[in-house]
């Protein structure tokens, strides 16, 4: 009840402001389980496995294996494991082949990154947003002040107290949202750009695998 109480008397920028508070908890909530179930995906097993296949020669395999692990990094993989296999005709060119790969894993990446990083912008949005709603709660519970004062030509102090209790509650409402969804979108962006990293390895890895089988292969 008091929260209720509160929650009244921060006015009507209260409700924009439990909206942000709302979108802020549901996409902490579905980011963090996204992060969580890629953490738990052997990224380097991975990695490791698929040059196996493709040192014995079993393209298919290395590809079913990508296909078949969740995440970003074994899409990118399998990006690249399919331009390999369609632009073999060029092996006889080797930095032409690696070339169209990268290339390849480079535009599927974006992709990608763009799925990890997805509703991300709701978060930073809120943060911006928050704390402008407070202060303009604020100035509104001030001009609601000075209306209520001027009505009592300043004989009662007790007739303002509606006014300044929703320009505080506001202002704290703003705040407490914005540090609530600007830090976790800190966090997030933070292990996005490690997943972006082990999308570079990743690739570099393969990238370097090709190269010099084919130069091997062509001695």
């Amino acid at each position: 009840m008091d929260l209720l109480k509160t929650l009244v008397e921060g006015g009507p920028l209260m409700i924009p402001l439990m909206v942000c508070s709302i979108l802020t908890l549901a996409v902490m909530i579905d980011r963090a389980l996204a992060f969580h179930y890629h953490r738990n995906i052997d990224v380097r097993s991975l990695r490791a496995k698929t040059l196996e296949f493709l040192g014995r020669g079993r393209l298919e395999d290395a590809a079913m294996l990508c296909a078949n692990t969740p995440g970003p990094v074994s899409a990118v993989l399998l990006a690249g494991l399919q331009s390999y296999a369609k632009h073999r005709d060029i092996a006889a060119r080797p930095e032409l082949l690696t070339a169209t790969m990268e290339k390849a894993m480079d535009d599927y990446s974006v992709h990608a990154i763009s799925a990890v990083e997805q509703r991300l912008e709701i978060l930073r949005t809120v943060g911006n947003a928050a704390p402008l709603l407070g202060m303009a709660g604020t100035v509104t519970g001030m001009i609601r002040s000075f209306s209520a004062l001027q009505e009592v030509a300043g004989m009662d102090p007790g007739a303002v107290a509606a006014g300044i209790s929703e320009a505080l509650i506001t202002t704290a409402a703003g705040l407490l949202i914005a540090i609530a969804a600007v830090i976790p979108w800190n966090i997030f962006i933070s292990l996005s750009d490690r997943i972006d990293r082990e999308i570079g390895e990743a690739s570099s890895e393969l990238l370097d695998f090709v190269a010099t089988r084919l130069a091997t292969a062509s001695a």
